[in-house]
């Protein structure tokens, strides 16, 4: 059974999702959750701060968004009695099922859990969907958590 889950978290409600069914999951096999936060640094380049802002006032408030993201979610495992450690990656230009498939392998997890918006359509075609490239490219078995309908 799964001891090692690998959840993708970033604050939102979907995402929340996704890790209280992982917190389901870890109580019934007594699994220890990985909790991974991604910040994409080239995704709040606007063009027009210098780097000097940019470097000593957006990543760092990036940065500390995602380690209260972080502390939050760890917080809802030690409530549910679930052992977790944090991971915080702070990527350039990686993409989100890249930087989850080395996590997964790096880290030793046998399952990777993420919500997902189930967008269909055109919705998914213009926005992507980072859930199916997740599911495509991960080296383990990836469960997905549906959001709230769009």
């Amino acid at each position: 059974m799964y001891r090692r889950i690998l959840v993708a978290i970033d604050g939102s409600p979907t995402a929340t999702k996704g890790l209280q069914e992982a917190l389901r999951l870890a109580r019934l096999t007594q699994a220890k959750l990985c909790l991974l936060h991604m910040v994409d640094e080239i995704l709040h380049i606007t063009g027009f701060e210098t780097f000097e802002a940019y470097a000593h006032d957006v990543l760092p408030r990036l940065k500390a968004a995602g380690e209260r993201v972080l502390e939050q979610a760890h917080e809802q495992a030690r409530r549910a009695g679930v052992e977790a450690e944090e991971r915080l990656c702070m990527a350039s230009a990686d993409r989100l099922c890249d930087v989850l498939r080395a996590q997964a392998e790096a880290w030793g997890a046998d399952l990777i859990v993420i919500g997902t918006h189930g967008r269909k359509g055109v919705n998914r075609m213009l926005l992507g969907s980072d859930a199916e490239q997740v599911l495509r490219t991960a080296p383990v078995p990836v469960l997905l958590v549906r959001g709230e309908p769009n």
